[in-house]
């Protein structure tokens, strides 16, 4: 029973480039209650690995949560499996607004403790009794409606290359810091407000519109399949388009056009850009953003240091990294000194 990848990242980028294949990203997520987490992950790892699917997938018992790339001529029969899995069988797609046959590499489906991280412990809070759903037409209405308080549910990395007109983008590293930020906004503006919320594919909103109802908000309204979703409709019903920007997504290509508005700046110069990169010394890896100036320049690192040790022999920079690990920390804003033009 094969529950491992066969090939390297390195060998499926090659396959990929010699078939010319093409492949389509996309995202799902679902609430339900899942009994067994492993006996689950085995079983749709091992039919989707048959279908050569590819990407990243968080389990838990509270439900399923995935972006994956899919090769186009598998694509039908993956809908089709889909809909053989009882609570997936009307599960909405999020598909992505481009495509990259090179956004997931391999297939990873992890086990996990929750598919949305919290830090949540009270046992009376309900992720099934959530706020109302909006399309993008009434999404647009509430956010210009004069007693809407919206708040962008993402990470700061996500929010500084776009976010939608008048948006709260709290300055936070994980999902559960933003729950503390809705908190300082209640007090702030309290109760009678409409709460908007929004996020990439919605899974966070989710979460974060059932815990204002928990806390006694009656309008609560979150953008539903989240900025994907806003987009395929803005474009396909030619509505007004609120969000200024690009559409961070957690691939390889870091990003989607949305508007043609650049609403960030690269770390190492200050000019214009919203193309994000990782450092491409291994043990930095800093997310940051570069404009293709500083990218030639700093042969892709995101300080002298950097470049100067990606200049070492391999054996040297495995021997420097050992017994460091990255962590999510790397993504905080202003936390490294090493970038001169982050700012909020």
């Amino acid at each position: 029973m094969q529950l491992y990848n066969k090939l390297s990242a390195e060998e499926r980028a090659q396959i990929i480039d010699k078939n010319s294949q093409e492949r389509i990203t996309l995202s799902f997520y679902k609430y339900f209650n899942l009994g067994n987490p492993l006996m689950f992950r085995d079983h749709i790892f091992i039919k989707w690995s048959k279908m050569d699917v590819l990407g990243r997938i968080y389990v838990a018992k509270e439900g399923i949560n995935a972006q994956l790339s899919v090769p186009k001529e598998s694509f039908d029969r993956f809908k089709q499996s889909i809909t053989e899995i009882v609570p997936l069988k009307k599960i909405r797609l999020n598909i992505a607004l481009d495509h990259y046959s090179k956004s997931f590499l391999k297939l990873t489906i992890k086990i996990r403790e929750k598919i949305v991280a919290d830090g949540l412990d009270d046992l009376s809070f309900d992720v099934t009794k959530i706020g109302e759903h909006l399309d993008a037409q009434k999404f647009n209405q509430m956010l210009n409606h004069g007693n809407t308080v919206c708040i962008d549910m993402r990470n700061h990395y996500e929010s500084e290359i776009g976010y939608f007109k008048g948006a709260i983008k709290p300055d936070v590293d994980t999902f559960r810091e933003s729950l503390n930020r809705i908190d300082e906004e209640l007090k702030k503006n309290g109760k009678e407000k409409n709460y908007l919320m929004y996020c990439t594919g919605g899974i966070r909103c989710e979460k974060a519109s059932a815990y204002l109802k928990h806390k006694g908000i009656k309008n609560v309204f979150q953008l539903e399949g989240g900025i994907i979703e806003y987009t395929r409709q803005v474009k396909e019903k030619e509505l007004e388009n609120n969000f200024l920007g690009k559409n961070f997504v957690f691939d390889k290509r870091m990003g989607e056009r949305i508007s043609d508005e650049i609403v960030s700046n690269c770390h190492q110069c200050g000019n214009p850009c919203d193309s994000h990169v990782n450092c491409d010394n291994e043990s930095c890896h800093l997310l940051f953003i570069q404009c293709n100036e500083c990218k030639e320049k700093m042969n892709s690192c995101c300080s002298e240091e950097c470049k100067e040790t990606i200049k070492l022999p391999y054996d040297k920079q495995k021997s420097l990294r050992r017994g460091k690990r990255n962590s999510h920390k790397i993504f905080k804003k202003g936390r490294s000194t090493k970038l001169k033009f982050k700012i909020n």
